[in-house]
């Protein structure tokens, strides 16, 4: 075995494509479950809907949290893969920066304008459309391969 770029780069790539698929399924799959998991289990319990409200609004700003470190993530491993020009010239780029600049959108509209809860989910409604469209790309380091 040495250590010639012949066996590091499939290993790296190997790599990224683990954390990119993981980040991936853990901020999307959060994302979604959010509402078509948790919030209806909450409302079949029986709690009042007030405080369902309040838990949503807490539990989607840690998701949105979240969101925003696993597109960081992303990003770098992107980068790592296929170059700093692949953020805007790659769909999967693309679509990670607009789920970036979704999840700074909510926490401007959090932090600066208090009553503005529908652009609140507007912003989540997009980072949430992006990242499924994330998940239909191929995973950066990998070349799509007909199945026979």
């Amino acid at each position: 075995m040495s250590k010639s770029a012949t066996f590091e780069r499939p290993r790296s790539f190997a790599a990224a494509a683990v954390i990119w698929q993981l980040t991936q399924v853990l901020w999307v799959g959060g994302l979604w479950i959010l509402h078509f998991g948790l919030l209806p289990v909450l409302g079949k319990i029986g709690l009042a809907p007030l405080l369902i409200d309040d838990i949503s609004n807490l539990v989607a700003s840690l998701l949105v949290a979240f969101a925003a470190f696993g597109c960081g993530l992303q990003v770098l491993v992107l980068i790592q893969v296929q170059g700093l020009a692949s953020l805007w010239r790659d769909m999967r780029g693309q679509l990670l920066l607009m789920a970036v600049l979704a999840c700074a959108v909510y926490f401007l509209l959090r932090m600066s304008v208090v009553d503005q809860l529908r652009w609140q989910l507007f912003c989540y409604l997009v980072l949430g459309l992006t990242g499924l469209l994330l998940v239909l790309q191929p995973v950066p380091g990998r070349a799509r391969r007909a199945r026979h």
